[in-house]
């Protein structure tokens, strides 16, 4: 009995977060549909350094029958990935979220302090979310995880709708209330998904999601397309943007009309790339993952698409930076880009993707910090030597002078010994003085105060220490009391 009702939950998984059709191919380079008929750009990037993990770099412990939808962020030293899987001990019966880290892309992913991977995000019972959480998509800004996810119900027709937790740690979450996305029903078809499979991103003070809606407008036969919408608030409750073919309008909520699709797939995901000036769509083809480029407003294909190639079974989940922008080359990042993916590779026991590996390649050869802007991007969480023997340090678009090396070091992802061009006359947003004060209120952190008059939140609390800066106890209205920055630190 046990055994059965097991197989029963686990295809009523699949049903509930996985399109049934996953297999869809691109239409042509540029893979829109609909409204967005942009013409493939003539500019072909040009790519080298084909990787490919030797194995499976991650998987869930005993019991579980899949492991597909990765998102996965470069976090300071760990690569951190949440998953879609199920365990039988994770209550109640259904589709789980895993996680796992690894100093590695090519692994071995595991939980924290290297046990099994934990469900951080499970059903909750009686919400739209009550039996299946999958398909996470992962960003921090400003020290809050994001968590955007399919979540369902039961396996009712049309039952998908696209939830919201946030953290501290990015292991233990508070979801939003309800969903934040649900389907537009613009136009119902055979495929009764819903829907899902978000990916989000940090631009320019806007939160970007992209997502699969089966009932939207401009979604082809089958249900297959991406939407967008963004907003400057994370939950969308407000100011909320649409993509039509004319770029973005506000539109009164999550509900309105989806007019256009960016690309026919399912299961796709979205990043930034800062030195390319342009987003990047990963999405399953026929010889292995795509990866589509449009401009910042979506109404142009600045570059011919290319292909990660290699076997798999289930949508990509993009290598990016905490803000959901593609990294930069840790030896070359003014002209180079890697371009990672983690997807599913086989069907397992339940007839389900799983078998999660690594791929990947570089675009070579370009001028990714060919002004200003461009570099800031790039080179965001770069330290490297001043002109006047410190340390400048690339923070949310903005140039941090430090005064001690071993500072700028503990605050940075990269730190190269040899300044680049690309930061001449970049003018100084603030300077980090040895002995700077250092402000800690109860559940707000520690925070920096520079010489701008603005307190910068700062991680790890080493860094007071390290800097020479006494730490001074606050409360919460003295912390908010001063203007806050960019967040200090990985």
């Amino acid at each position: 009995m046990a055994a059965a009702l097991l197989a029963v939950v686990l295809g009523a998984a699949a049903v509930a977060c996985t399109t049934g059709n996953a297999e869809t191919q691109a239409e042509g380079p540029g893979g829109a549909l609909g409204g967005a008929q942009a013409a493939p750009s003539d500019v072909v990037l040009t790519t080298g350094a084909a990787r490919q993990s030797p194995g499976v770099v991650a998987a869930g412990g005993p019991g579980a029958p899949y492991n597909y939808g990765p998102t996965v962020m470069l976090d300071g030293t760990r690569t951190r990935m949440w998953w879609c899987s199920q365990y039988p001990t994770a209550p109640p019966p259904g589709d789980d979220i895993l996680y796992a880290e690894s100093s590695s892309l090519d692994g071995p992913f595991t939980g924290p302090g290297g046990g099994v991977p934990p469900a951080v995000l499970s059903g909750n019972p009686g919400q739209f979310d009550g039996v299946h959480t999958c398909d996470p998509s992962v960003i921090r800004v400003d020290g809050t995880y994001y968590l955007y996810y399919t979540g369902a119900a039961g396996d009712h027709a049309l039952g998908n709708a696209i939830g919201l937790a946030t953290s501290t740690d990015g292991l233990i979450w508070t979801r939003a209330n309800g969903p934040i996305v649900a389907p537009s029903h613009d136009e119902h078809r055979d495929n009764l998904y819903g829907v899902g499979q978000p990916s989000a991103v940090y631009l320019d003070g806007w939160f970007y999601l992209m997502f699969t809606d089966t009932t939207g407008r401009d979604a082809g036969w089958n249900g297959a397309g991406q939407f967008v919408l963004r907003a400057k608030d994370p939950t969308f409750a407000t100011g909320v943007e649409s993509l039509t073919d004319k770029g973005f309008a506000a539109v009164p909520n999550t509900a309105a009309p989806r007019m256009t699709s960016i690309v026919d797939a399912f299961s796709a995901d979205l990043e930034w790339v800062d030195a390319l000036d342009a987003f990047a769509i990963a999405h399953e083809t026929q010889d292995g993952t795509t990866v589509t480029f449009w401009n910042r407003d979506f109404t142009a294909h600045p570059y011919r698409a290319l292909v990660i190639p290699g076997g798999w079974r289930e949508g990509p989940g993009l290598v990016r930076r905490p803000d959901g922008h593609a990294p930069a080359s840790a030896t070359d990042p003014c002209g180079r880009v890697p371009f990672d993916v983690v997807r599913a590779t086989s069907l397992g026991d339940a007839n389900a993707p799983t078998d999660l590996r690594h791929y990947g390649l570089d675009v070579v050869g370009i001028q990714g910090c060919g002004d200003r802007e461009r570099a800031l991007g790039v080179l965001d969480g770069y330290a490297m030597p001043s002109p006047v023997r410190t340390m400048d340090l690339v923070v949310d678009g903005k140039l941090v002078r430090v005064d001690r090396r071993s500072v700028a070091e503990q605050l940075a992802t990269h730190v190269l010994n040899q300044r680049l061009d690309a930061l001449d006359g970049v003018p100084v947003a603030a300077h980090l003085a040895s002995g700077a004060r250092a402000l800690q209120a109860p559940g707000l952190g520690m925070g920096l105060l520079l010489d701008d008059g603005k307190l910068w939140p700062v991680h790890p609390s080493t860094v007071a220490a390290l800097n020479g800066s006494a730490v001074e106890a606050v409360s919460a209205a003295q912390w908010r009391s001063y203007p806050e920055a960019a967040t200090l630190g990985r």
